[in-house]
This record gives C-alpha cells, sequence and structure tokens, in this order.
C-alpha cells in the first residue's frame, strides 16, 4: 500500500490575511509603546500559530494597556476577538491567542526571565 503525503497548502489570500493580522498587532502594541516589539515567522517552525509577537512593558498597566490596544485593533480591522486570554489580571504576562497570531506581552523583568526569542533564535523575524 503506498503512502501519501499530505502537504499544508495556503492560499496567498489567507497568507496575506494572517501577515495582516500580524501587521496589526504590532502597529497596535508600538502605537500604546510597546519596548521592543518583535515578530517571528513561525510557519516553518510550529504548527499551533504562523506568527509570533513578542513585547514588553515598563509597567503592569502598560502591559493592559497593550493587550487592550491590541485587542481592539483586531477587533476593528477584523470583527474578531481573542480566542484565549492568559495573565491579564496580574499584568506581569499577558498571553493573547488570535489563532495563527499569538502575542506574549512581558513586563520588562519577566521578559528577561523568560527569553522567549532565545527559544526562537533560528525562526525569520518579521519587518514592519
Amino acid at each position: 500500500m503506498e503512502k501519501f503525503k499530505v502537504k499544508k497548502v495556503q492560499s496567498s489570500k489567507r497568507k496575506n490575511a494572517v501577515l495582516d493580522l500580524a501587521r496589526v498587532v504590532y502597529n497596535a502594541a508600538e502605537d500604546t509603546k510597546a519596548v521592543n516589539p518583535v515578530v517571528i515567522d513561525l510557519r516553518k517552525k510550529t504548527s499551533y500559530a504562523d506568527y509570533l509577537l513578542i513585547c514588553s512593558g515598563t509597567s503592569d498597566r502598560q502591559v493592559q494597556a497593550i493587550a487592550d490596544n491590541i485587542e481592539e485593533a483586531v477587533k476593528k480591522k477584523f470583527k474578531r476577538r481573542s480566542i484565549g486570554l492568559e495573565g491579564y489580571q496580574q499584568g506581569t504576562w499577558v498571553l493573547l491567542d488570535f489563532g495563527d497570531v499569538v502575542c506574549h506581552i512581558f513586563l520588562d523583568e519577566a521578559r528577561d526571565f523568560y527569553q522567549l526569542e532565545n527559544l526562537w533564535h533560528d525562526a525569520k523575524r518579521v519587518r514592519f
């Protein structure tokens, strides 16, 4: 019996929509003065998301404000909300999950401690 390989095929329209989502998330983080926002292309690295945003804030209130602004920008542009939100009340590390794009918003000290960027050191960085 012959085995067939199943290849994940994305239409160019879907690719563009996901990249647009990543861009909106990045711009919303920058608009709220996020510290060192980085978008990482995970398409060839993992199946759980296409892009990952990592950024930080200097206070728990700023971390929450960044998360709020990202949530609002995505709602306004794409008429959708995150499918997951974790850590908002503490404001140390907020995770926003939009399916194809996942956002990690850290307090500066938490970002330095966890160093998520190092987990994906070999993944391509996206520049907007």
